[in-house]
């Protein structure tokens, strides 16, 4: 029966088995030759040849060009075909929309830009965004294999509708997710984009090889995305993680959180207080910053308050003393304020911070907050500063789509 996997110990499923270590260790390694494969995969020589030629005949892999030094067929390497699939990803914020696309070996090969218009349904700025990259990519919409979809809060599993981002206007449709399954040709998976930061640090930067980790995210808004055992923990309704609404000590408590879409923590520690901060220790506000022009378009810059955090913490890092110094420092102590309880209840082995207004900080911000952390919470998990700096939560988009494409694309059994 076609799409019938092949059953457990035969030898399709050896072959199926193989196939995937191949394409799994292209993806990593980049070009090999059929020598390499073989030793990395323990196959024999000819196995891995007889391999080779199924994949090549699949469309997963090309030759390409041969080891320097090397002659003879040995020599010839294999890579990865970049055409054989391709996968999309929207970062929507306030601000606008990012779209990219990704060929399957996760090179960005389109990306779009759309500045964010009031009164345009959500639906038409997704289309216009991904169409944007799609032709910047020289593709079409049909050439898609997945979209993945990042918003602050998160679609409620039960409703449909999206939560916890009273600030993202005209998302908020309970008929919204059916008229984009309408609209987009391709299957399309919706994440917080707090929570696909962390993929993207999970992958590619700082919680590679991390099981139980951390990530506190300060830009439009205050989050912080849970990775227990390996896997994000999102919660019943998709809520874990929303620590901007945290009740803390030292600060009044907020009430009816959900129509203020503010709480405790947000009112102590979000980007908005910064101005303040710097205010009652004499220090002028910087200038706000502004993205150029690009390919696709406008860049969608920061907001004003982001951008004018970011400006204060860029100077306080690059001159942490005075009343510079005494600005990070009561920052890192409102930030430690509500992290100590995640840290409390959670244990993790590592804290990742990320967003603009923490990693503008740098590392001076770093040290005082991990000080902090060690006199307020029972354990001292190492804090360490997110590596994936270029627009996280967009590339956190991209590779989970991709991991759903790969698995689809790479299975040789179908």
């Amino acid at each position: 029966m076609p799409g019938t996997p092949p059953a457990p110990g035969t030898p399709s499923l050896l072959r199926v088995m193989n196939d995937r270590a191949a394409l799994d260790l292209l993806l990593e390694h980049g070009p090999l030759s059929r020598t390499t494969i073989g030793r990395l995969t323990g196959l024999s020589k000819p196995t891995a040849s007889q391999l080779l030629a199924r994949l090549e005949s699949a469309g997963l892999v090309v030759a390409t060009g041969t080891a320097a030094g090397r002659p003879g067929p040995s020599a010839q390497l294999y890579a990865l075909n970049p055409r054989a699939a391709h996968a999309g990803g929207l970062d929507v914020t306030p601000q606008g929309i990012t779209a990219a696309v990704a060929d399957v070996t996760g090179e960005v090969v389109g990306r779009y830009e759309l500045p964010s218009r009031a009164g345009t349904p959500a639906v038409d700025q997704v289309t216009e965004a991904l169409g944007g990259a799609v032709k910047a990519a020289g593709l079409h919409h049909d050439d898609l294999h997945r979209l993945v979809i990042a918003t602050p809060g998160a679609f409620d599993p039960q409703t449909g509708r999206l939560r916890y981002a009273g600030h993202l206007p005209g998302w908020h449709s309970p008929t919204l997710l059916d008229e984009l399954a309408a609209a987009l040709p391709m299957p399309v998976g919706y994440e917080n984009d707090v929570n696909l930061a962390a993929v993207a640090e999970q992958r590619l930067g700082a919680a590679r090889g991390h099981q139980d980790f951390v990530l506190l995210w300060n830009e439009d808004g205050l989050g912080a995305a849970l990775v227990l055992g390996g896997r994000l923990h999102r919660g019943w309704t998709g809520g874990a993680g929303e620590v901007g609404f945290l009740p803390v000590p030292g600060h009044p408590l907020v009430r009816q959180v959900t129509r203020a879409n503010t709480g405790g923590y947000q009112e102590l520690a979000g980007v908005q207080v910064l101005p303040r901060l710097a205010a009652e220790l004499g220090i002028e506000a910087g200038p706000e910053q502004a993205a150029p022009d690009g390919p696709g378009g406008p860049q969608v810059a920061y907001g004003p308050q982001v951008a004018a955090a970011v400006a204060l913490l860029e100077r306080a890092a690059a001159t942490p003393e005075g009343p510079y110094l005494r600005f990070l420092e009561s920052y890192a102590t409102a930030l430690a304020t509500g992290l100590a309880s995640l840290v409390a209840v959670l244990d993790p082995e590592i804290v990742i911070l990320s967003g603009a207004a923490v990693t503008a900080g740098g590392e001076p911000l770093r040290t005082l907050l991990e000080s902090e952390i060690g006199e307020l919470a029972p354990s001292r998990p190492r804090l360490v500063t997110g590596e994936v700096r270029e627009r996280p939560v967009l590339r956190g988009a991209l590779e989970s789509a991709l991991a759903a494409t790969r698995d689809e694309v790479f299975d040789t059994s179908r």
